[in-house]
């Protein structure tokens, strides 16, 4: 997987939200050039091709503002996007309630149904969260449960780690029809020895 500029096969809209300094910007130009990126607050959105196996549908990825000034103009980027990916700082717990509640909105009003891959960012900075406390914090479980294909996945802007995961996983989501992803993804995470309570709030 990786960022290329190729026009000729299916693409499928994603789109990425989160709170400001969540870590977007990094976490695309992460992915794009694999190295580390100094930016600025993004006025207005970023987008970029994500190449994925020649049996999906290529990625194009909107990065969109998370200043509260830009929240009101989400939903202008809702047509036709297949995936939501919402991205938040594991490390700044005391914005999280704020990230729930934008999440919530967003989901409820205009995605019903849409796959959602939360990425659990900054997992390389001391005192960050675990993803099964992310998970219970923005109450994912309760908000998604029976709705929609989730995924939570913990992951490193700077270190990269955990980033092409996440983007492979939006890609089964969105192939995967909701039943199956559930009982898949348990049996994945057993076999790969990780808690399922870790990543699913199970």
């Amino acid at each position: 997987m990786g960022m290329h500029g190729s026009k000729s096969r299916r693409q499928a809209q994603v789109l990425m939200l989160g709170l400001d300094e969540s870590g977007k910007s990094t976490l695309l130009y992460k992915l794009k050039y694999n190295e580390r990126v100094v930016t600025v607050p993004t006025v207005g959105f970023n987008v970029a091709m994500v190449e994925t196996d020649r049996s999906s549908p290529g990625l194009t990825v909107w990065d969109v503002g998370g200043q509260k000034k830009m929240r009101p103009h989400w939903k202008h980027h809702y047509a036709d996007t297949a995936g939501l990916v919402f991205v938040v700082d594991s490390a700044d717990p005391g914005r999280l309630e704020e990230a729930r509640k934008e999440l919530h909105w967003v989901i409820k009003a205009s995605l019903k149904g849409v796959p959602l891959v939360v990425l659990s960012n900054k997992q390389d900075l001391r005192g960050a969260l675990s993803p099964e406390a992310v998970c219970q914090m923005l109450d994912l479980r309760r908000v998604c449960e029976g709705s929609r294909p989730w995924f939570i996945q913990p992951c490193s802007g700077i270190t990269g780690t955990g980033l092409e995961e996440g983007f492979r996983r939006m890609v089964y989501l969105m192939k995967t029809p909701l039943r199956q992803t559930q009982e898949d993804i348990q049996v994945k995470i057993k076999s790969k020895g990780f808690r399922i309570t870790a990543l699913l709030c199970g």
